[in-house]
C-alpha cells in the first residue's frame, strides 16, 4: 500500500510513518517543519520513505503528493491551542483551508481513504462525561473552530465525490518525540528541580498514548466506514495527579505551582471510547499513564534519569 501522511515529521505523524514502514508500506512524508523535525523521520531514509518539504497550503504541493496514493493520513495542523490562538491566521489558513486543499487533491488524484485527525476540543467544555462522539459540537476556542470546519468539509467531500473521510477524534496524545504540551514541559522542568506550573488546577483530561493513536490510524485505514471515533483511554486524569505522577516517577523535589485559569482550555473531557472498542477493535489501557517511564529518556536530564531508574 502507498500512504501519504501529511504532518509525517511531527510527533504523531512520525509514530505513525514508523508504524506503516514496518508493515511494509511505501509512505510519502509531506511536511513544512514548522513544528515537525527531521530528527524525527531521519532513522528511516533507508527505509521506502519520501520525504516532502511542503505546505498543505501550497494546493499544487498536495495533488503531486497525492498522485498514486492509497490512504492519506491528514494530520498536518496547527495542533497546539494556545498556539493557534496566538496566531489565529496561520490557524486558519493551516488547519482549515489547509484541510480543504487536501481533501480537494485526495479526490482529484483518486485516493481511496482519508483518515483526518480531528480533536477532543471540537466539543468545547461538555455538559457531562463521558463525551459520546453525539454531543454537540461547541468549540470553545479557535482550535476547537479549525477542526470543527475541517470535520464539516470531510462529510462534504465524501459526500460530493466518494472520498471515503474517517474521522478520529483524539484526546491528549502523549509520548516521546512530542513537544509544547503539559507532559514534555513538566517532565523538563521537573528534570531541573522547577516548579511545575499548572493554570487553575481543576483540569480533569483524558490521556492516551501515542503507540494506541497509532493503532487507531491504521485501523481507521483498513476498518468499515464510520460515523466520527473518539480516540482515548475512557479515564480522566487531574492534573495535579498527573504533577503527582511526574515527581514520582522523576524523583524531582519540585513543587505544583498554581497560577490563574487560563479561559480558553476546556477544563474537562473524559471520552466514550465505546464506538473506539466497536468499530477500531482497540481496548483502552486500564491506567491511562502507564507510558510515563517511557518519556523519560527524552524529556529528562541524564543525572535525573538515571537516578530514577
Amino acid at each position: 500500500m502507498k500512504a501519504l501522511v501529511t504532518g509525517g515529521a511531527g510527533f504523531l505523524g512520525s509514530h505513525l510513518v514508523d508504524a506503516l514502514v514496518a508493515a511494509g508500506d511505501e509512505v510519502i512524508v509531506l511536511d513544512n517543519l514548522r513544528r515537525g523535525a527531521l530528527a524525527n523521520i531521519d532513522h528511516l531514509w533507508s527505509k521506502h520513505v519520501t520525504f516532502i518539504e511542503g505546505d498543505i497550503r501550497d494546493y499544487s504541493a498536495i495533488l503531486e503528493a497525492s498522485t498514486g496514493v492509497d490512504v492519506l493520513y491528514h494530520l498536518a495542523a496547527q495542533s497546539n491551542v494556545i498556539g493557534a490562538i496566538t496566531d489565529t491566521d496561520y490557524s486558519f489558513t493551516t488547519n482549515v483551508v489547509g484541510t480543504y486543499n487536501v481533501l480537494k487533491g485526495a479526490a482529484q488524484a483518486g485516493v481511496r481513504r482519508l483518515v483526518f485527525a480531528s480533536s477532543r476540543e471540537v466539543y468545547g467544555e461538555p455538559e457531562s462525561i463521558p463525551v459520546p462522539e453525539s454531543a454537540p459540537l461547541d468549540a470553545k476556542n479557535v482550535y476547537g473552530a479549525s477542526k470543527v470546519a475541517g470535520e464539516a468539509y470531510c462529510h462534504v467531500w465524501q459526500s460530493t465525490t466518494g472520498l471515503e473521510c474517517q474521522i478520529l477524534r483524539f484526546a491528549n496524545i502523549y509520548g516521546p518525540r512530542d513537544r509544547d504540551r503539559v507532559i514534555p514541559i513538566w517532565l523538563e522542568r521537573a528534570s531541573r528541580g522547577q516548579p511545575l506550573e499548572l493554570y487553575g488546577g481543576e483540569q480533569v483530561i483524558d490521556f492516551v498514548w501515542v503507540g494506541t493513536a497509532v493503532r487507531a490510524l491504521l485501523a481507521a485505514a483498513g476498518s468499515q466506514l464510520s460515523d466520527p471515533i473518539n480516540v482515548g483511554s475512557g479515564t480522566g486524569v487531574t492534573l495535579p495527579h498527573l504533577g503527582h505522577r511526574i515527581l514520582e516517577e522523576t524523583g524531582s523535589a519540585s513543587k505544583l505551582k498554581i497560577l490563574p485559569a487560563r479561559p480558553v482550555e476546556v477544563v474537562r473531557f473524559v471520552a466514550d471510547v465505546g464506538r473506539m472498542r466497536r468499530v477500531l477493535g482497540l481496548t483502552p489501557e486500564p491506567d491511562a499513564l502507564a507510558h510515563l517511564s517511557e518519556c523519560l529518556a527524552e524529556y529528562a536530564s541524564p543525572a535525573l534519569t538515571s537516578a530514577s531508574g
